[in-house]
């Protein structure tokens, strides 16, 4: 993984740019910190959701009415 300072990212940002198009990933250090990074962007498309957690499809079920109640503060 590239490290580049701030105002060498300024100033070559369009090459940067062309090599992460390529797949590569780029850190943006300030002194010896990295304050940024440039990523593929994956043509837009990300998953979501809570890191490959799936909801069970008990999840939709009707709440008991003990438990709705309690819910809903009566």
């Amino acid at each position: 993984m590239k490290t580049v300072k701030v105002q060498q990212a300024k100033t070559h940002l369009s090459a940067l740019l062309a090599e992460v198009e390529r797949g590569s990933t780029i850190n943006i250090a300030r002194g010896s910190r990295t304050i940024a990074r440039l990523v593929p962007a994956n043509n837009g498309e990300r998953e979501l959701g809570f890191g490959g957690y799936r909801l069970p499809d008990s999840f939709f079920d009707e709440l008991p009415e003990d438990e709705l109640m309690a819910w809903e503060g009566r």
